[in-house]
């Protein structure tokens, strides 16, 4: 899972070098903190928040599967 995370961020960002993904395990939910650079901190984002949220559900359909709850926050 925190292998998507990373996948998917350096696919978006131009400073893929500092893509940081930290995970944070819990009985039945696990929360990934992804930092990346502050320019590119909008790319991440995307218009209205579409890019966050589609990865948001990428990440909860594929936790799903595991029988896990995953949860992404965006770092700043």
């Amino acid at each position: 899972m925190k292998e998507l995370v990373i996948a998917m961020a350096k696919a978006l960002v131009d400073k893929p070098d500092e893509v940081t993904v930290s995970e944070v395990a819990g009985e039945k939910t696990t929360v990934y903190e992804l930092k990346v650079a502050q320019t590119d901190l909008g790319k991440i984002i995307g218009k209205q928040g579409k890019t966050a949220r589609a990865m948001r559900t990428i990440l909860s359909a594929s936790g799903t599967k595991i029988g896990k709850r995953s949860v992404l926050e965006i770092i700043e």
